[in-house]
């Protein structure tokens, strides 16, 4: 399992914004000199971020983004989640519906995915933004 660039670039983001004090708010435009991540995209991340409630926003004079909740109380999967959707291993496990698995009459496993994508998400659930951010 890899994580897409925008997995990527939202959870660099995110520990950065865990960083800074509690409160502070942070435009994307510092968040992007800071980490590297384009500013188009940046942009684009923190406004799905926010959508997803991990971020406030604050428009106007003395506004931009924090974060919507303590860091410790953000996971890695919140994260995730906020840009990829649910966290599943296989197209089967996951939400969206029928599959297109060639195998999918016959699967004797497929029942039995989505303990993988729990245990998946419970490992990356218990990783907080505000871990990362201490350890770097």
């Amino acid at each position: 399992m890899r994580l897409s660039h925008l997995a990527d670039y939202a959870v660099v983001l995110m520990t950065a914004a865990a960083r800074r004090p509690a409160g502070e708010r942070l435009s994307a435009t510092a968040l992007s000199a800071e980490t590297g991540v384009p500013l188009p995209t940046a942009q684009k991340l923190m406004g799905q971020l926010a959508g997803a409630g991990l971020l406030d926003s604050v428009r106007g004079a003395g506004g931009g983004f924090s974060l919507a909740r303590p860091g410790d109380e953000i996971s890695l999967a919140d994260v995730i989640e906020a840009v990829e959707g649910p966290i599943a291993m296989t197209q089967c496990s996951g939400s969206e519906g029928a599959s297109e698995c060639a195998l999918d009459a016959h699967c004797r496993v497929k029942p039995h995915m989505s303990l993988v994508s729990n245990a998946v998400r419970g490992a990356l659930g218990a990783v907080s933004l505000q871990s990362l951010a201490s350890s770097q």
